[in-house]
């Protein structure tokens, strides 16, 4: 059935899991009346059609969370280039350490949403539905699975969140960590050229570890985009502004000149190996903490936003132990923004916990690769923003960015296609394998 709540079958012939919430907590808005018209009704639907209704419905979510996080995005590039160029508020791991920490919110102010979205349903309840969907989601996710057995779901899935939620976040700290490192050691334009290949190696990663399809109009829909890239990053003489998913920001008329980069080979070494990681990293939480195919989006959804909490949480909890470190050697000494500092690093911190969350969600409904390289599109959005901008912080759209812009959205269209094609010929291959099995 297309629903991710149809009851299992596991060896024994029992039950495995029946639907945990009621009607209410059908994520696809059925009761359990409706469910059983559906089951009964099957017969009668088109896998092919339901498969078109599944995957648009997906997209147009995955649309959504797209813009939203293409806006945080360029807010974050925006004021985070202001705060380390203008403001000369310059603490790189302390940036990382309030940005990825600040995703503790995530869960709560979604969390939030929803009850005032079920404001009438007494809050025991709300709460108790609310738990027993991430507790089935997360089943989910740990065997790979959407109807775990009995015997797999009376284990608590919270030791495998606990490890995967560790291994991830170390995953991503080094990778905008080598961000950081590299940014006082390179170029601005190779910072922006290097890093942003890690939708390459999001690819690269996704073949063996997804078993994703070598699909020759990925390849050169992701080969075009870094194209496009290298064309913003070296076609110009000033630097594009470029943000990172971490929180930092690099390029712009303020940004040192190339001569001054004192250890570039070093830097793009560095940034080299933190674009190969922030592909693992993109892959890995794909992997090992989203749902399986076929999950329904909503409770998708829901499930990366906890994800991004559980990250926020792991990152105030433990990753504060390198700071006293790195101020008692004096590499880094501990200074807390002030004045306009303060507001400006909160409008960025804040926007950053918009994108996460919304590039973890839109990950979670898509693929690696398509939000990999919709991230790109923020470098041709921020370059049209600083045409806009009052002077003296506005910067002209040269003809760099306006080629290398446009190849970039040519690359993700393309790249959207053919994930539509693919997403739509999946689920209709499953609806009909699993018609194929009520029949017999």
């Amino acid at each position: 059935m297309p629903s991710d709540l149809r009851p299992d079958l596991d060896g024994d012939g029992e039950h495995a899991v029946a639907p945990l919430l009621g009607h209410k907590a059908d994520d696809e808005g059925h009761s359990g009346e409706r469910g059983l018209h559906r089951h009964s009704t099957f017969h009668e639907r088109d896998p092919e059609t339901q498969a078109r209704y599944e995957t648009r419905k997906r997209y147009t979510y995955a649309g959504i969370f797209l813009a939203l996080s293409l806006i945080s995005f360029t807010v974050q590039t925006e004021t985070a280039v202001y705060i380390q160029h203008e403001l000369k508020w310059n603490k790189p791991y302390c940036m990382l350490y309030m940005t990825h920490g600040s995703w503790v919110l995530l869960w709560p102010v979604q969390l939030l949403l929803l009850r005032l979205q079920h404001w009438d349903t007494p809050w025991n309840t709300f709460w108790r539905r609310h738990v027993q969907l991430l507790r089935q989601t997360a089943l989910m996710v740990q065997h790979g699975t959407l109807h775990p057995s009995i015997r797999q779901s009376q284990a608590s899935p919270v030791p495998y969140m606990v490890k995967m939620t560790a291994f991830v976040t170390c995953a991503l700290t080094v990778a905008g960590g080598s961000w950081y490192i590299a940014v006082n050691w390179t170029t601005a334009s190779d910072l922006t050229a290097i890093y942003n290949c890690s939708a390459f190696f999001a690819y690269a990663f996704s073949v063996p570890l997804l078993h994703e399809k070598l699909c020759m109009k990925k390849v050169g829909a992701v080969a075009v985009a870094i194209v496009g890239v290298f064309i913003v990053a070296y076609g110009d003489q000033t630097p594009a502004k470029h943000g990172n998913q971490s929180g930092g920001g690099a390029g712009g008329d303020k940004a040192p000149p190339s001569h001054e980069a004192d250890h570039r080979a070093l830097g793009n070494l560095v940034i080299g190996v933190g674009s190969v990681l922030y592909g693992l990293y993109e892959v890995l939480y794909k992997k090992l903490a989203c749902p399986p195919d076929g999950c329904a989006p909503g409770r998708g959804m829901i499930f990366a936003n906890l994800f991004g909490s559980l990250i926020g949480t792991f990152t105030l909890c433990v990753l504060w132990i390198p700071l006293p470190f790195l101020h008692f050697m004096g590499w880094e000494i501990f200074e807390l923004p002030h004045g306009e500092q303060a507001w400006m690093m909160a409008i960025s911190v804040l926007a950053n916990a918009t994108f996460s969350g919304s590039f973890l969600i839109l990950i979670s409904l898509t693929s690696p690769v398509l939000s990999s390289v919709a991230a790109l599109l923020t470098i041709f959005i921020v370059a049209i923003v600083d045409q806009l901008l009052p002077p003296p912080l506005n910067s002209p759209l040269t003809p760099a960015a306006l080629v290398g812009g446009l190849l970039i959205i040519g690359a993700f269209l393309l790249l959207s296609w053919a994930t539509y094609q693919e997403m739509d010929e999946e689920r209709r291959k499953k609806l009909e394998e699993s018609s194929s099995d009520i029949d017999d």
